[in-house]
């Protein structure tokens, strides 16, 4: 069963960072009717009285004032409009109040200066785009900064780096409300590949491999189909006709992640698809996704999902078809 998601609050602003915007409306704010069950209720929420402009020219229009922070389950923070412009003290006023009543923080690319502001991020990973992660770690020392990631879950406070990431930080936490399935079929409808991983590399220092990228899709598609198996990343570098240590660099200069990080992540996300909407055991499911014991892969699974596999599947498998995990 899924249960209402409650209300997503966008911020909007004067100076707004239009494409971090766009990113939370589209996947919090459209209407999905592929779904039969409750979605989220989107409503934007303005920081600053009059006109607020957006970058480009365009002029936003909100559903209402600081007030409809009070209620939100999600208050989503894009870029904010300057890093070096203080944040109203009533802004941060109201996200602390939201915070304390349990409501989920998300902020996209410099929308976590405004979460630093607010002092709720001290002691705390968290992450920004690539090119401000320095200035952060030197304005609020208190903030573990993680520069290396596309996003960071520290349970009610979602940080995100650069634009784009913010997309995977959002079907995140979809993830976290209605399980991977629902998750991918959201990415499905943006036409854009399965939400990836947090730990996944923000910044890819040399995006163009000199290996072309069929070669690696090639490579990888064969893995995808035999995760049953306990595959190695020698067995991928023969499959790629290169020595492992050349298939090393090549794939995490095209990808920026390991091999062996990559393996491990299309894994876990087969063992979610499993759980969620196949009769098999626990047993089972480790054995397809290529576990050697079901001890490894629940310490896997409960590590990096962050629940154990039994409850994955009490909260997002399909009720009367699933069996114990």
């Amino acid at each position: 069963m899924h249960s209402t998601p409650g209300s997503v609050a966008i911020l909007a602003y004067d100076g707004l960072c239009t494409f971090e915007f766009g990113i939370a409306v589209e996947i919090f704010g459209l209407a999905r009717p592929e779904f039969d069950f409750p979605w989220y209720q989107h409503r934007i929420v303005a920081v600053d009285q009059g006109p607020m402009r957006a970058t480009g020219g365009i002029q936003v229009l909100a559903d209402g004032g600081m007030e409809l922070l009070e209620t939100a389950r999600t208050i989503i923070i894009p870029g904010w409009r300057s890093r070096s412009d203080p944040v109203p003290a009533t802004l941060l006023a109201a996200l602390r109040r939201a915070h304390g009543r349990g409501a989920r923080l998300v902020s996209i690319c410099s929308g976590v200066f405004v979460l630093a502001a607010s002092g709720l991020l001290d002691g705390l990973r968290a992450t920004t785009h690539w090119r401000y992660t320095d200035e952060l770690s030197a304005r609020y020392p208190n903030i573990l900064v993680d520069p290396d990631v596309l996003y960071v879950d520290a349970g009610q406070l979602l940080t995100s780096a650069g634009s784009a990431a913010g997309i995977d930080a959002c079907l995140h936490l979809v993830a976290r409300d209605f399980g991977t399935q629902v998750a991918n079929s959201v990415a499905r409808r943006l036409v854009m590949s399965p939400q990836r991983t947090g730990g996944q590399a923000q910044f890819i220092p040399a995006p163009v491999s000199r290996t072309p990228r069929s070669d690696l899709s090639r490579v990888m598609q064969w893995a995808r189909e035999r995760l049953h198996e306990p595959l190695e990343v020698r067995d991928l570098a023969s499959q790629a006709a290169m020595s492992e240590r050349t298939f090393l660099r090549r794939f995490s200069e095209a990808t920026g992640a390991s091999p062996k990080s990559w393996l491990q992540q299309q894994r876990l996300a087969r063992a979610r698809e499993l759980l969620e909407s196949s009769r098999h055991t626990t047993e089972q499911i480790a054995q397809q996704c290529g576990y050697r014991s079901v001890e490894s892969f629940r310490v896997a699974f409960r590590t990096v999902v962050g629940l154990a596999p039994s409850v994955y599947r009490e909260r997002f498998g399909r009720g009367e078809q699933a069996l114990p995990a």
